[in-house]
């Protein structure tokens, strides 16, 4: 399952390359004209990252950047938050 997010299942789409050449109308142009129309694809940003699943283990997922922003994966913490020391009891008075 190689080019698709482990996640969404989103995988790579055809469409088409379109080429034109020509000043649009608005520019002072003629208008601009197609003179080629080829097919590509169009492959989703995969990343490879360590996540954390249900139970709390870790796995390496090729997941989507939209996956990673919207929160849909959890990231593997590699370090812990800094957290700053408790404040001790002065006696002085």
């Amino acid at each position: 399952m190689a080019r698709a997010c482990q996640v969404c299942g989103k995988g790579p789409q055809m469409g088409n390359s379109v080429e034109t050449r020509g000043k649009a109308k608005y520019l002072g142009g003629v208008g601009t004209k197609i003179t080629g129309i080829t097919r590509r694809k169009f492959k989703p940003n995969l990343q490879r990252i360590k996540v954390t699943t249900a139970n709390g283990s870790h796995q390496t997922m090729q997941v989507c950047t939209q996956c990673i922003r919207s929160g849909a994966v959890r990231k593997v913490v590699k370090h812990a938050p800094f957290k700053l020391p408790k404040a001790e009891k002065s006696t002085a008075g």
